[in-house]
C-alpha cells in the first residue's frame, strides 16, 4: 500500500535535511507541486490521501541540490507568482526590499515609469507594475533566455502591454529619465563559496562580479543620475558588506545614496532620489 501524503512528507523530510536548511518546506512545494494544488490546500485536506506518483523523484532532485523553484517551475516574489527556469536567478525575499523602499516613497500614486535593469525573471519590474495599475515599464538583461522568461511572465501576469523587456547592456543606449529605477546587479565575490543549489544552478553571470564583487556597480554608478527623473527614485540591491563602497563610487558621480536593510536587518539597497 502507497504511503499517505502525511507519511511522505516525513520520510521526504528526513531525507532533505542533509541538503536543505529548510526540508519541510522544501518537501511541501515538492508534494503540493506533485499533486497539483496550492501547498495551503494540501495541508488542509490532502494529507492522508496516497502518496502521489512522481513525488519521489521529485525529492531526489531536490536531494541533489537542484532548486526547489527550478523544479516545480516557479517562485511567489511580493504579489506575485513568477516562472523560472536554469538561466534566470531565482528572486529571493531580501529583493522585496527595493519595491518596500519605492512604495513608502511614491505611496498609492505610483511611479509612472519604470525601469529595471538586470530585469531576469522581470520579478522586480513586473512587482512594481502590479502594485501600481497605471504605470509602464521598461526591462533590461544581457541573457536573452532571461528576456523570454520574463517576457512569458509579462505575458503570464497580462502586464505585457505595461512592460517592455528587451536585451541590452545596462543602460547603455537609453535616453529616457524614469520616475523609478530598480536593479538586483551581481554582486558575489569571483572566489566566494556559495551553497550548491546556487553555484551549480543559478547562472553565474547574475552571481559574480569581479574579485571584489563590485564591477557591475563601477559600470552602473555613472548611469543612474542620467537615467532618474526629478524627484524618483533608484533602488539598488547591494551584498550586505558593500553599502560603503557602493555609496563611495555614487558620490564620486555627484549622488547622495542612503542604505535600505531588509527584514534581517542586514543592508540589502542603496536608494538614491532625483
Amino acid at each position: 500500500m502507497a504511503d499517505t501524503v502525511r507519511a511522505a512528507l516525513a520520510r521526504a523530510t528526513s531525507i532533505l535535511t542533509v541538503t536543505s536548511e529548510s526540508a519541510r518546506l522544501d518537501a511541501e512545494l515538492l508534494m503540493a507541486h506533485a499533486l497539483g494544488m496550492e501547498r495551503a490546500v494540501m495541508l488542509l485536506s490532502r494529507l492522508e490521501s496516497p502518496e502521489p506518483a512522481g513525488f519521489e523523484a521529485l525529492v531526489e532532485r531536490r536531494r541533489a541540490s537542484e532548486p526547489v523553484a527550478y523544479i516545480i517551475g516557479h517562485r511567489d516574489f511580493w504579489t506575485i507568482s513568477l516562472d523560472v527556469g536554469p538561466g534566470v536567478l531565482i528572486p529571493r525575499p531580501d529583493s522585496e526590499t527595493l519595491i518596500e523602499a519605492a512604495v513608502a516613497h511614491f505611496g498609492a500614486r505610483g511611479p509612472a515609469r519604470i525601469l529595471d535593469l538586470g530585469t531576469g525573471s522581470g520579478a522586480l519590474l513586473l512587482a512594481a507594475l502590479a502594485e501600481w495599475p497605471r504605470a509602464s515599464g521598461l526591462g533590461i538583461d544581457r541573457s536573452a533566455a532571461a528576456v523570454a522568461i520574463a517576457r512569458r511572465n509579462a505575458v503570464r501576469l497580462g502586464l505585457l502591454d505595461r512592460a517592455a523587456v528587451r536585451q541590452g547592456d545596462w543602460g547603455d543606449g537609453i535616453t529616457e529619465r524614469f520616475d523609478l529605477v530598480l536593479c538586483n546587479p551581481p554582486y558575489v565575490e569571483d572566489l566566494a563559496e556559495l551553497a550548491r543549489d546556487v553555484i551549480d544552478y543559478e547562472p553565474a553571470t547574475a552571481l559574480f562580479a569581479g574579485r571584489d564583487g563590485l564591477d557591475d556597480y563601477r559600470r552602473l554608478a555613472p548611469q543612474i543620475g542620467p537615467l532618474l527623473a526629478p524627484g524618483g527614485l533608484a533602488a539598488i540591491e547591494i551584498g550586505a558588506e558593500q553599502g560603503k563602497p557602493v555609496l563611495a563610487l555614487l558620490a564620486v558621480e555627484g549622488l547622495a545614496g542612503r542604505i535600505e536593510v531588509d527584514l534581517a536587518g542586514r543592508d540589502r539597497a542603496i536608494i538614491v532620489t532625483g
